[in-house]
This record gives structure tokens, sequence and C-alpha cells, in this order.
């Protein structure tokens, strides 16, 4: 069985290749996902942080408060858009890796089916020789006898 070739393993190592860039492009996926999800998280912090309007004792500051809080709801609105595309682009991503994840497991499950296949025939073609082995043995010492 060293002799053996498995006929489509260029295309296996190709199948591999783009399973393992299409788990990179997945985790980079996640990682935008998880860095809008925190940008959108420090955006709240900040309104709430700063949303009572009526703690600054003059009319200037309380105008400058009231425009950063509107720049941070336009930020926020903003922020969850991205969040949607980036939880779509996610899940595109998440379904090429398993689309590629398949195509690679069916490759290498013809593989193995081969490669069992295989070990069979050469313990059947063993088995024939050790019976006939066997035979050769007993027929000589049946003439012995």
């Amino acid at each position: 069985m060293a002799k053996y070739k498995f006929k489509l393993q260029k295309l296996l190592d190709i199948r591999i290749k783009e399973e393992d860039e299409s788990k990179i492009a997945y985790g980079k996926a996640q990682n935008k996902k998880i860095a809008v999800e925190n940008k959108l998280k420090q955006l709240k912090d900040d309104y709430n942080k700063y949303s009572d309007v009526t703690s600054y004792e003059d009319i200037i500051s309380q105008k400058i408060a009231f425009n950063y809080l509107t720049a941070i709801t336009k930020s926020i609105e903003e922020t969850n858009i991205e969040l949607k595309k980036e939880e779509q682009n996610l899940l595109k991503a998440k379904e090429d890796f398993i689309n590629k994840q398949i195509k690679r497991k069916s490759l290498e499950t013809l593989k193995e089916n081969e490669i069992r296949k295989l070990q069979k025939e050469e313990e059947r073609i063993e088995q024939i020789n050790n019976d006939e082995f066997a035979l050769y043995a007993y027929i000589r010492n049946r003439e012995k006898v």
C-alpha cells in the first residue's frame, strides 16, 4: 500500500487551501463585527455619560453638550447600520466556510474509502496466499505420513 496515490490529491490540496483561506476570512469578519459592537457600546456609554444636559450651569455648555449628544446619536445610528452590514458579511463568510469545509470533507471521505478498499483487497490477497501456504503444508505433511 506504500505505492497508493490518491488521484484527486491535487484537488484535495486546493480544497484544503481554499478552506483555510475561508477560515481566515471568517475570523476577520468576526473581528470586524466585534470591533463595530465595541464601537457601538462605547458610543452608547458616551451618550449615557453626557445625556444630562441640565447639569451644566450655563447655556453655552448646555448647547455644546446638546450638539455633542446629537452627533453621538447620529454616530449610533450609523454604527447600527454598519453592525447590520457586518452581521451580513459574517453570515456570508460562515456559509462560504461551511461550504468549503463540506467540499474538503467529501474528498477526504472519498480518499479514505479508496484506502479502505485497497486495504481490504490487500488483506484478501494475503489471505489467499496464506491459504495456499497452509494447503501446501498440509499436502507435504500428508505425503510424509
